[in-house]
């Protein structure tokens, strides 16, 4: 059972994603202002923090940069900006990932797992795959399931559906894929991404592109709505 710090000082959204993680054997503490968020993880000592950006107190920002001072803990960030500035900017101060409000919880889960498979170095076995209705990604042995049935995916596609579910719901380039699978940088010619994504596409019947969509001068985004 993993300890959830949860800093946010909406209380509805804080209940929500609470009783959503509980039912998924995380505990949650909450913490609802920036000022008393260093004090309260020195107490705590949990898991992975949830961190809202916008606090009373002490903007998240500052929290994320506090935390990361101390500890290597994963940090998860919630932010209902969408300026891709200040995305970059919690990356830059030591955040590990973010999610877009309105939160999806099942969204949120999905990533809270990835989180800390990396942060433990191998997968967690207990926590099941990762599905998406009809689809399941297993990390323990590699597996991928598609309406009940085995679907064979090579080693570059089953990479790169893995990271897309793994940023669910989140707007990903060519550039930070090609990272993230390879550790290389997109040179602007490099076509292997947008390849492989008609090839996945074909193999779960994408014809409308919804569950993976293109968005058009950014990147591909998983839809984790979209898989039925």
């Amino acid at each position: 059972m993993y300890r959830v710090m949860l800093v946010e000082d909406d209380l509805r959204l804080a209940q929500l994603v609470t009783e959503y993680l509980v039912g998924y054997e995380f505990t949650v503490e909450l913490v609802t202002r920036g000022d008393t968020a260093l004090a309260s993880f020195k107490a705590l000592a949990p898991d992975v923090v949830v961190l809202d950006l916008m606090l009373p107190g002490l903007d998240g920002m500052l929290v994320c940069r506090q935390i990361r001072d101390l500890s290597e803990v994963p940090i998860l960030i919630l932010t209902a900006r969408e300026d891709s500035y200040d995305e970059v900017s919690v990356l830059e101060q030591g955040a590990d990932d973010f999610v877009n409000k309105p939160v999806q919880p099942r969204v949120l889960l999905a990533r809270l797992r990835a989180l800390l498979r990396r942060a433990h170095g191998k997968p967690d076995a207990e926590s099941g795959p990762m599905v998406f209705g009809a689809l399941a990604i297993a990390t323990s042995d590699r597996s991928v399931s598609w309406r009940g049935q085995p679907c064979i995916l090579s080693n570059t596609e089953y990479k790169l559906l893995l990271v897309l579910a793994e940023a669910a719901g989140q707007v990903l380039s060519r550039d930070a894929l090609l990272k993230k699978m390879r550790g290389i940088e997109f040179d602007g010619l490099d076509r292997s991404i947008d390849n492989c994504i008609s090839k996945l596409r074909r193999k779960f019947d994408d014809v409308d592109s919804e569950k993976i969509k293109t968005v058009w001068g950014e990147g591909y985004l998983f839809s984790p709505s979209a898989w039925g």
